[in-house]
């Protein structure tokens, strides 16, 4: 663009561009309520354009979207220069710049406080070019009358960080119109520990699905042999990992969520909305709901199932498998996050190898176990109660897009060691036995005693592994809600320690850690 329509011009290599036709206001606000879910506070959004072209309907429209207020009142900023909103995103700020002859006055006004923290959408920011953050997303409005009455071409310039998401702004509108949702209502749902996104669409006629945002997961700094932790902890790089589990999951008659749509190189899934069924009520796990998913891991398990699956035509996803390097990546996490978190330090070279040779010695057994599908998340958040159908397909299931081959006990510790749910005791047992029950009576030759030693070391494994988990969320990802669910999560690793085959592994736990035997 030119400094005379607005901005100066960027960089072009560090701009993603996209120019479309709005031929009326209602598809100015919907595209508005489209780019509302990818920002986050902190963003900047520059509004440019003459008089009249709709940058403050723009405007209202995203302050609506990300204040969930479509009544609203959204003044135009014109007299006030900034008005402020609180959002359940955070604090929006909306200035409007026209009366300014420069980026001095804009400082003079505490613009900088305001914004800190804050989404700001910012009309005629050519007015103070300088103060604008080399990071943004511009939205260029012009009137297009050879097109018809209200009829505008935008042009939306993302740059710096806004370039990639953007692109997938793009490709979610093109994905959601050609799948029939474009029209849909969308509104955000709570997300998980991961870095994916979650809409459930809700159309006139009342139908609903979910989309899932999972771009394609980039490399961390090598951590190992020049490989970063993802790939050593084995976790999917991209939602192909997903796809060919559903439709594995689904093959077998579980009650995975159906794939309406797709863009599988942008990381975009329509999916079927299994509802708000839980499996829990309250704080309080729903007995028999567990009983019945611990029944599915059961039938999962006594069935011979492929290591490959289908993706798409010409292209297959193998399952990796849940080796030692992963398994011992993951306790590692302890040291090097939750020990810093509890006690401001860390250990010494040989107290960790001390450490890892004591697990790897454990672990070993695990891994020499035939393999069966270990979806790894298999626990209350993701466990949905479909009361209208029959049997084992009353589970949905999701989040098993990081699925390897291990043990079968890995997910029956999942779900009886909830982290965010505090399972007790006696129905942990409960559970464990009804699931042995099962497997012992499809093969008499099930042996309780083996799968209870395993039991006991993946138990103490993950646990180990999320409390470093819950503690990097709150040091490295600002997530400080998960620090919570410590107290659990260390009640149930004790729990584990308890079984004689772990009594070396307890011994160093009280030796290094004693806090969690106070």
């Amino acid at each position: 663009m030119s400094a005379e329509d607005g901005l100066p011009a960027t960089d072009a290599e560090r701009a993603a561009v996209w120019t479309m036709r709005l031929p009326d206001e209602a598809a100015t606000v919907l595209l508005a309520r489209d780019l509302a879910p990818f920002f986050k506070p902190g963003d900047t959004v520059t509004l440019s354009g003459g008089l009249g072209v709709g940058k403050t309907a723009f405007a209202r429209a995203l302050i609506r979207a990300l204040a969930e207020d479509e009544t609203l009142e959204v003044p135009s900023p014109t007299f006030t220069l900034v008005q402020t909103y609180d959002a359940p995103v955070g604090p929006l700020v909306h200035a409007d710049l026209y009366r300014l002859s420069g980026a001095g006055e804009l400082f003079d006004l505490g613009y900088e406080d305001m914004t800190d923290g804050a989404i700001a959408l910012v009309e005629w920011p050519e007015r103070a070019a300088e103060a604008m953050p080399a990071d943004r997303l511009d939205v260029m409005l012009r009137l297009d009358p050879s097109a018809g009455d209200g009829a505008r071409l935008v042009t939306l310039t993302g740059f710096g960080a806004w370039r990639g998401r953007l692109d997938r702004t793009r490709a979610v509108h093109k994905l959601l119109r050609a799948s029939g949702w474009g029209e849909a209502a969308r509104i955000h749902l709570q997300g998980d520990a991961s870095t994916r996104a979650y809409e459930r669409l809700v159309r006139a006629d009342g139908r609903s699905a979910i989309l899932m945002v999972s771009p394609p997961r980039p490399d961390g700094p090598p951590v190992r042999r020049g490989k970063p932790y993802s790939a050593i902890a084995k976790l999917a790089e991209s939602v192909h990992a997903f796809v060919a589990m559903d439709r594995g999951l689904r093959e077998l008659g579980f009650s995975a969520p159906d794939i309406y749509a797709s863009d599988l190189e942008a990381g975009l899934l329509v999916l079927e909305d299994l509802g708000p069924g839980l499996i829990v009520e309250g704080a309080e796990p729903i007995a028999d709901r567990y009983a019945e998913s611990a029944g599915l891991l059961a039938d999962l398990h006594g069935r011979a199932v492929p290591w490959t699956l289908p993706v798409e035509p010409g292209r297959d996803h193998t399952l990796p498998f849940y080796d030692l390097e992963a398994l011992t990546i993951e306790v590692e996490l302890l040291p090097d996050w939750y020990l810093p978190h509890i006690a401001g330090g860390m250990m010494s070279a040989a107290v960790r190898a001390d450490f890892l040779a004591r697990w790897t010695t454990l672990l070993a057994e695990i891994v020499a176990a035939p393999p069966t599908w270990v979806m790894r998340d298999y626990h209350s958040p993701n466990i949905i109660w479909l009361p209208e159908r029959s049997g084992l397909a009353r589970v949905g299931l999701l989040d098993f897009q990081d699925a390897v081959l291990g043990h079968p006990a890995y997910d029956l510790v999942s779900l009886g060691q909830d982290a965010r749910i505090t399972v007790p005791a006696e129905l942990e047992l409960r559970l464990l036995g009804h699931y042995a029950q099962l497997r012992r009576a499809a093969d008499p030759d099930f042996d309780l005693a083996a799968f209870a030693r395993a039991y006991a070391i993946l138990g103490a494994q993950r646990a180990t592994k999320i409390l470093g988990i819950f503690a990097r969320l709150d040091r490295r990802d600002r997530k400080p809600a998960y620090l919570k669910h410590l107290p659990r999560v260390e009640a149930y690793l004790r729990r584990n320690l308890e079984h004689p085959a772990l009594d070396a592994l307890k011994s160093w736990y009280q030796t290094h850690l004693p806090r969690l035997f106070a």
